[in-house]
């Protein structure tokens, strides 16, 4: 069977020319790239997909003008051996893919594809010959619509030099390379040296200081008692700050009047550009720097919301810092949430540009407000309804949602009967409630139907599942206006749940991901503790 304009052996040919051997993934893969384009309206402009970084790239690349130096192919490793060729414009295509079924008729390919023999235990030609002889019959073959983000170019970014490599890079990858973020696959590179981090400041003894300005807070500790700054940046030293200096170790000062010139900033002058910057609704500071260092504060009560994009990207440049609390902290008012500082006394200009440039255009920190939501409570199983077991998820449920300032507006009890479950959300939607909280019937039984009531009742944008113990098998979604959260029946028995982590998240108005809830798996295994002190415990942090 031919591969497209070429014989099988013709194609083995240029396989062999192109990739070193005529790989086996190769002439298969050329048999699939003929099939999706075959399928195309002739004349369309299309551009290909695939989903295996091994020998299918090159197929595309011998058969097509797609390739990804011009970016019209697009490589996205999901470990599958698929391809799919789709119109640049619509996204409307095919997808090819080898069938586990179909191959069940070709003995040596399903053996090399699945790895069923070692490589030398195989009959390269009569695998040869099965590929000829099956040419896509082993491939299933679907209209496919790519997701509107791979279509188009983007535009070029702009290309900046990284303040650590020296070399260009692009500007959108952050405020230093990836290699330089810790991407580089080099253990060392000859010829690379550090560059100075510092400028040549010069250093007196304390006596020949008096007179002129502190360029630096200069702290002074007693253990167990206190710790502050004896002298501030910009206060000219005095005589009689000689001898507590001195007490405190401090017996050579920088040079006051001999400071750098523009090209480095003053660690007071970048954290205070920096914290401009950070701080969003709900945070304060104070604008002066005490010992280099500006801190934050939750100006209402609150959760706190972190960029933790920016917070990464800010962090990987070089010279500066940033440390907060956790993302989703709920937090008093008045309380610390973060502090931020650039690490050495001058920071070069370059690098304090670098690290604004990371931070976006902000802001990194908000304290959001949790909304007085108006609560319906659905109380989910046939037992609970007709009296056989007490229902204590109403209270535990209510005293949570109160703590935190909302109002429980109805609640119900009905049996494991989808079409009850679908009548009383109804009801609590009509009702004029904005959180409705479901409890119990969440999990894998057959009697378990909570979910599929509200899916008939309107549920939509549902997540399923949360990388969290106590509380997997937790549902966020959206329901008309109003929010939804399943609660497993886990809740009854632990004291602290993925209830407890996602529902400041659901009344600050954050729009839950996928993402979002995949990073509550770090941390997100409670101890049990027989106490229980959360929330100042590492559960959900």
């Amino acid at each position: 069977m031919n591969i497209g304009q070429y014989t099988f052996e013709e194609f083995k040919q240029k396989a062999k020319e192109f990739h070193g051997y005529p790989a086996p993934g190769l002439l298969i893969g050329g048999y699939m790239v003929e099939a999706a384009k075959a399928r195309l309206p002739e004349g369309t402009l299309f551009e290909a997909m695939v989903e295996s970084g091994k020998c299918l790239p090159d197929a595309v690349q011998l058969l097509t003008l797609c390739s990804t130096g011009n970016n019209w192919m697009k490589v996205k490793l999901l470990g599958r051996y698929a391809v799919s060729l789709y119109d640049k414009f619509t996204g409307e295509g095919f997808r090819v893919a080898v069938d586990q079924e179909k191959l069940a008729k070709w003995p040596e390919i399903k053996a090399w594809f699945m790895k069923e023999k070692p490589k030398a235990e195989q009959d390269t030609d009569k695998l040869f010959a099965e590929i000829e002889q099956a040419g896509d019959t082993i491939c299933s073959i679907r209209p496919v619509k790519i997701s509107k983000r791979y279509l188009g170019h983007g535009h070029m970014t702009t290309i900046d030099v990284c303040p650590v490599c020296n070399e260009a890079y692009p500007g959108s990858d952050g405020s230093i390379c990836r290699g330089c973020q810790g991407e580089a696959p080099y253990e060392s590179i000859e010829g690379v040296v550090c560059a100075d981090d510092a400028p040549g400041l010069r250093v007196v003894s304390v006596e020949d200081a008096v007179g002129t300005k502190v360029v630096h807070d200069m702290t002074g500790i007693v253990p167990g008692e206190s710790k502050g700054p004896i002298t501030k940046a910009g206060d000219t030293l005095a005589a009689g700050d000689v001898c507590r200096l001195q007490r405190i170790g401090k017996f050579n000062v920088f040079d006051g009047s001999d400071l750098p010139g523009d090209e480095w900033v003053h660690e007071n002058e970048a954290v205070k550009a920096f914290a401009k910057r950070m701080a969003g609704p709900g945070v304060s500071y104070d604008p002066n720097p005490e010992e280099g260092k500006i801190n934050f504060f939750a100006d209402e009560p609150g959760m706190l919301s972190i960029d933790l994009d920016a917070l990464s990207r800010f962090n990987l440049s070089p010279d500066v810092m940033l440390a907060t609390r956790h993302d989703g902290s709920l937090m008093p008012k008045g309380k610390g949430v973060a502090g931020t500082r650039a690490i050495p006394l001058y920071i070069s200009r370059d690098r304090f540009s670098r690290a604004l440039t990371a931070l976006g255009e902000g802001p990194v920190l908000s304290v959001l407000p949790l909304r007085a939501a108006k609560v319906g409570i659905l109380v989910t199983g046939t037992e609970v309804f007709q009296g056989l077991i007490e229902d204590k998820f109403i209270p535990i449920i209510s005293s949570k949602v109160i703590k935190l300032g909302c109002e429980v507006v109805k609640s119900d009890i009905v049996p494991d009967e989808k079409d009850m479950i679908t009548k009383s959300a109804t009801a609590m939607l009509d009702a004029g409630c904005d959180l409705i909280v479901t409890t119990a019937g969440m999990s894998v039984d057959p009697d378990d139907v909570t979910r599929a009531g509200l899916v008939d009742a309107g549920l939509h944008d549902d997540l399923y599942g949360v990388p969290v113990l106590p509380g997997t098998m937790s549902l966020v979604g959206r329901m008309r206006s109003a929010d939804v959260m399943g609660v497993p029946a886990c809740a009854l028995f632990y004291k602290t749940t993925a209830f407890d982590l996602i529902l400041p998240r659901i009344l600050a108005g954050q729009k839950l991901t996928r993402k979002d809830l995949a990073r509550l798996g770090e941390g997100g295994f409670c101890m049990t503790c027989k106490t229980c002190s959360f929330p100042k415990c590492p559960f959900g942090k």
